[in-house]
């Protein structure tokens, strides 16, 4: 079975995490919901319904639709992929390229009916993120960062105890975490100058990222 170097990893996971951070700025900004990391939303959504708080029906409605697209998408990768260890030998690829593809249709919906892209856009970090979560013994999380700094804190406190581990272990958290904070500011930026074609970007994206995998995967 061919390995996959650790490098190739970390640069994979990059481009994951700033593709995952684009979207969910993009949506944070345009419609105050999440679609990559849904504890926050829940949170102050359970303290809108409290008797101390109130949520308005449309934020309900975007944190419902939000938390079923990821829960969905997330579902559909464990049913196609059916394992959470990285291998080569999975669709990788093609499952990227049909993400991409479900932001561009989620781009068309946008305009006239934005809880339908907030479904498909949470889905679709629920699908990223479901997609292979182990690798080597590292949790991968290309989403959200609270289980990159939990890791990286184990690691280095295994560090400092004197074990041995890997340094590229300890440089996935601060890689993942500096390209989170670039598809941010990406997205920020176009979102500020008022482009509206931001949605259909990441979709092209992902498509392209799909299709280099495939083409990677059969260079081997």
């Amino acid at each position: 079975m061919r390995v996959i170097k650790p490098s190739r990893i970390v640069l994979g996971g990059c481009l994951l995490a700033f593709g995952a951070s684009f979207l969910n700025t993009g949506f944070l900004l345009s419609t105050g919901a999440s679609v990559s990391h849904l504890t926050g939303d829940i949170a102050r959504l359970g303290s809108g319904l409290s008797p101390f708080g109130a949520s308005e029906g449309r934020h309900i409605a975007n944190v419902a639709m939000a938390t079923v697209g990821f829960l969905l998408g997330a579902t559909i990768s464990g049913f196609l992929l059916h394992h959470p260890t990285l291998e080569i030998s999975k669709p990788y690829g093609r499952a990227l390229s049909a993400m991409g593809v479900c932001l561009v249709v989620a781009h068309f919906f946008y305009a006239d009916f934005p809880l339908v892209a907030i479904g498909i856009a949470s889905a679709v970090c629920g699908a990223q993120n479901a997609l292979a979560n182990r690798y080597r013994g590292v949790v991968l999380r290309t989403t959200h960062l609270t289980g990159l700094f939990t890791d990286f804190g184990i690691h280095l406190g295994m560090r400092l105890r004197g074990h041995q581990v890997e340094g590229w272990k300890l440089l996935i958290p601060v890689w993942i975490t500096l390209s989170f904070l670039l598809g941010a500011v990406s997205s920020s930026v176009l979102i500020l100058q008022g482009r509206t074609d931001w949605l259909l970007m990441a979709g092209g994206g992902y498509v392209l990222g799909g299709a280099v995998w495939s083409v990677y995967k059969r260079m081997g």
